[in-house]
């Protein structure tokens, strides 16, 4: 086990995101298991908290094969031979209003953080394969943040060399081999429900209107 709990494993990250204290920057955290995490290091850096709204879209003929991702205001294909373009656009409309209502949900807005000219750094609770947050890296690539950097406790070597490339500082404490589920390296990895989330992010919400 390398860590007790997803706290501990954000008390370990802070370190390494010391040099990140004093910019203006927002944590993008991937819910649910990301949240916690990235509430603790939203605190310690002084960034604003969002989610990282996004999810994959699968091969009509293997769901599971991520062929493109789709956010709250944008989609990214990464394969778009043989792949009819009506279940594109299907699969974006539906995923982008089942992500929009979640997103009200959570955040009581509709609208995430302009990112644009700040330092976004994306925080989950590990990666394993990597294939969709690849893609949702080259969509928030395009919103032109000042610099764009994950950070995340455990990470497979495979996921960490294919991030590395797209982004400016791939931060990831332990790529051990061989990778099991992100959920074995942890003492307790229980599950987050969406109350918790909810809970974390109003406290947050209400640190940043106070600071207004």
């Amino acid at each position: 086990m390398y860590f007790i709990d997803r706290y501990d494993a954000a008390m370990q990250l802070a370190d390494k995101l010391e040099k990140y204290k004093g910019e203006t920057g927002v944590v993008l955290a991937v819910p649910r298991g990301g949240v916690p995490i990235g509430y603790y290091l939203a605190k310690h850096l002084d960034f604003a908290l969002d989610l990282l709204m996004a999810k994959k879209i699968g091969h009509p003929l293997h769901e599971e094969y991520a062929i493109g991702a789709v956010g709250l205001e944008d989609a990214f294909i990464d394969e778009k031979d043989n792949i009819p373009n009506e279940y594109l656009k299907a699969q974006i409309d539906l995923i982008r209003f089942e992500l929009k209502e979640r997103y009200k949900r959570f955040m009581n807005r509709e609208e995430p953080v302009d990112i644009s000219g700040k330092t976004a750094i994306v925080i989950d609770d590990g990666i394993a394969t990597g294939r969709t947050i690849l893609v949702t890296l080259r969509m928030l690539r395009n919103k032109h943040p000042k610099k764009l950097v994950v950070a995340v406790p455990v990470s497979s070597q495979e996921a960490a060399e294919r991030i590395k490339r797209e982004v400016d500082e791939f931060i990831c404490l332990y790529m051990p081999v061989p990778f099991y589920a992100v959920g074995r390296f942890y003492e307790n990895f229980r599950q987050i429900d969406d109350e918790e989330v909810m809970t974390l992010l109003r406290e947050l919400n209400e640190r940043d209107r106070q600071a207004e």
